[in-house]
């Protein structure tokens, strides 16, 4: 039984690998010309454009966390009294 197995896989393997694929050929069916690249690159533009506040916001409350955690720190050991 298992050298049927075997066998039948192995058949298998070998006519699934010589086969061509079956996919379709894009380059006649999406022939999209400069215009549609220019309004993929300016929809790119855009998205970029509206990153850049936001990824600035969020580093500039990065940065007024790590300030205010500094700033408690430093609260924190001035009024502990030395001994």
């Amino acid at each position: 039984m298992k050298t049927l197995w075997t066998t039948t896989m192995s058949v298998a393997m070998a006519l699934g690998s010589s086969v061509p694929a079956w996919a379709v050929d894009t380059s006649k069916t999406y022939s999209s010309g400069v215009l549609i690249a220019l309004f993929l690159a300016f929809c790119a533009l855009l998205v970029v454009v509206q990153l850049m506040p936001s990824v600035m916001l969020l580093v500039g409350f990065i940065k007024g966390l790590a300030r205010r955690t500094e700033t408690k720190a430093e609260v924190q050991t001035a009024s502990v009294p030395k001994s």
